[in-house]
């Protein structure tokens, strides 16, 4: 490792002590003037919002002042270390040019300081359990045992997310000081992202009618708020690093993308929250949404202004106004990190209901459906944001990458495009439609959408051949030293995880085993109470569908090789599993999902058992046309295979005969004449 003539360390990191000593870790220093802007505009957001009630009434119990003003402080810091180890993690692992397989230098010292930050993180996160109990119960810190804690934190939705958000923590700290490798480092940055969305599927969003729209986009919202904010921090720490000018235009093309989808999932989520445009200014609530949105407009103006002025006067070698300006970036957003606390406290302006909260409401987020019609399964919607992000941004990238391929002079083939394009907006159809409401309360409406989601949506996207275009598509970047898309995808495709997962045997295994273990064991009723664990079996059936047929029927690179005739036999033993399940569980006379059923089961809908049977039914008998589809497919496959073989034999023939040497068909046919000739 060599220093430059600023005195910055370049090449492997094989002197770490060297490095801290050099120039020590400056995480703490840079940002320390940001953390008193956001707690004065928490401070101020509290006061304003009424987030603090202070009112003590004979005979209530009450927090007292270190719970009143404690757990917003926390809970502050607790975003402030989230969003600092997202930056590090992220700027290390994609940001900063790398050293072959292991990152740079300063990639390693952003890590041991994401180590502390992580731990701090933890610890923040586990303060705000304390808090969050006291809050909720009335009593004071120093009067809470530990058996009300853990039964909070193990059994309350809050306390669960809290719980997680904690463990994932630890987990950033440890993998921060396990190695020097980049897929270690991008795994970590993937773990510090997921850590950062657990609380946002409790609180004000998930209290909320029409929590599939309000928690997915607040959770939406936090992601790529944490991504753009510490970014930002992550950039300002590599200031002086000598490849900073395009880190800096690296950062620069994800801020855009997170400031798009920060201002729309914001966006959407206040007005789940307000429900009127009245309220913006009509509630201390929305005059807060007000400022924070003139806040994100601040920094979105900042971003435009690095990406016109400050880049190239910063590729030029001018890099103090491009520095002023984002060491000002980073004060805005503390002050909008600390409104955005400031609001998690401050009451909703929605009046309740003078009958009461409506439990289902509460439960499924929406009223109870009225009885099952073609039309209302049609046009009785009920969108998710996040899926139909999902649905949006998968044909957006699709389409930007045909053409790009077009414009090119390359010619892609029309079915892949119109393949893909069907599966995406089926699937978005499936999950947002008036059948993705009933699928909640009626467990055939459920198996239907299992069924399309892991068979029908899974070939057509396979049929897309997804990796094949972006690998054609995707520019290299210009630094050899710096892992882009293209690259990571690559990693991803010939990695052993790759190989391992595409082994026809283990993709029919995850598969199967999910079928049976969803249904036949316990899990439907849990996964189906909690909006992250309807999220993540929707997105479980589509990636185990797509994972099988993949390795089915799938062009892309990346797949094991094996022979048509294997594959048949593997796509036969999933029909077969695929009909016996639907046969076990049209004969089952116990109720799948009872917890869940019972409490949301419509009473126009006949018996929860006939129910679940005729969803057996149609599990049986959904599946015959998209396992014909399969079957021809491999068949076509099978026949070409055939035909390059023979014309391989063919060719290695003309060419044996030219030469005037025997071919291997002609030794072969001599070895067979040999075996049959009379002794």
């Amino acid at each position: 490792m060599t220093r430059d003539s600023g005195g910055n360390f370049y090449g492997a990191p094989d002197d770490h002590s060297a490095v801290v000593a050099g120039e020590g870790t400056s995480v703490v220093r840079w940002v320390g003037p940001v953390v008193p802007v956001a707690v004065v505009a928490l401070v101020a957001a509290l006061i304003f919002g009424g987030g603090v009630d202070q009112t003590v009434l004979p005979g209530i119990p009450s927090p007292g002042p270190l719970t009143w003003w404690g757990l917003p402080v926390v809970k502050l810091l607790t975003d402030v270390f989230g969003v600092l180890v997202v930056g590090v993690s992220v700027t290390a692992a994609f940001l900063l040019p790398g050293d072959g397989p292991s990152v740079s230098a300063h990639g390693w010292r952003l890590l041991r300081a994401g180590t502390w930050l992580a731990l701090g993180w933890a610890a923040s996160a586990a303060g705000l359990i304390l808090l969050t109990v006291s809050d909720v119960l009335g009593l004071p810190v120093t009067e809470l045992g530990g058996t009300v804690i853990g039964g909070f934190a193990l059994s309350i939705s809050q306390g669960q997310a809290l719980l997680v958000q904690a463990g994932l923590a630890l987990v950033v700290a440890v993998l921060t000081r396990a190695g020097v490798s980049r897929g270690l480092a991008a795994g970590t940055a993937l773990i510090a992202v997921v850590a950062v969305v657990p609380p946002a599927f409790t609180g004000h969003a998930a209290g909320a009618g029409n929590h599939q729209v309000a928690v997915s986009s607040l959770a939406l919202h936090v992601a790529a708020a944490a991504l753009w904010v510490g970014g930002v921090a992550g950039l300002f720490a590599v200031r002086r690093v000598r490849a900073f000018p395009a880190t800096a235009a690296r950062y620069s093309r994800l801020a855009l993308g997170c400031f798009a989808v920060t201002a729309i999932s914001g966006a959407v989520n206040a007005a789940v929250r307000l429900g009127s445009v009245t309220m913006l200014t009509g509630s201390r609530y929305g005059v807060l949404v007000l400022l924070k949105v003139l806040l994100l407009i601040l920094v979105g103006l900042a971003g435009a202004a690095h990406r016109k002025h400050g880049l190239p006067a910063l590729a030029a070698g001018r890099p103090r106004a491009f520095l002023r300006l984002v060491a000002g970036e980073l004060v805005v957003m503390g002050a909008a990190m600390g409104l955005a606390a400031g609001l998690s406290r401050t009451p909703t302006p929605l009046a309740e209901d003078p009958a009461g909260p409506d439990p289902l409401i509460e439960v499924l987020g929406f009223a109870a459906p009225e009885p099952i019609t073609a039309g209302r399964l049609l046009g009785d919607p009920l969108p998710d944001l996040f899926l139909l992000a999902v649905a949006v941004a998968g044909i957006g990238a699709y389409l930007a990458g045909v053409m790009r391929m077009r414009r090119a002079g390359h010619r892609w083939p029309l079915a892949r495009t119109v393949s893909w394009t069907a599966g995406m907006l089926l699937f978005a159809a499936i999950t947002g439609l008036g059948v993705a409401r009933y699928a909640y309360v009626l467990f055939s409406v459920h198996m239907v959408q299992h069924m399309v989601l892991s068979m029908v949506v899974p070939i057509l996207l396979v049929g897309g051949a997804p990796v094949t275009l972006a690998l054609r598509t995707l520019r290299r970047p210009a630094d050899p030293r710096v892992r882009g898309a293209r690259e990571w995808l690559l990693a991803v495709v010939h990695s052993r995880a790759a190989r391992l997962f595409s082994h026809p045997l283990v993709a029919l295994g995850i598969y199967v085993g999910s079928l049976y273990g969803l249904y036949f064991g316990g899990l439907l009723g849990t996964l189906m109470r909690y909006h992250l664990g309807h999220l993540a079996m929707i997105a479980h059936f589509v990636l185990a569908g797509y994972l099988l047929f993949w390795v089915l029927i799938g062009v892309d690179p990346g797949r094991r090789r094996a022979h048509p005739a294997l594959l048949t036999l593997i796509h036969f033993l999933a029909m077969v599993a695929h009909a016996f399940f639907g046969f076990v569980l049209l004969q089952s006379n116990t109720v799948i999902g009872l917890d869940w059923y019972t409490g949301v089961y419509p009473a126009w809908a006949g018996t929860l058992l006939a129910d679940q049977r005729l969803g057996a039914g149609l599990a049986w008998a959904f599946g015959e046309i998209p396992a014909a589809v399969v079957v021809l497919i491999l068949v076509r496959q099978w026949i070409r295979s055939d035909e390059r073989e023979q014309a391989r034999l063919d060719r290695a023939a003309d060419r044996a005969e030219a030469a005037g040497e025997e071919d291997d068909l002609a030794r072969y046919n001599a070895f067979l004449s040999a075996g049959t000739r009379e002794p």
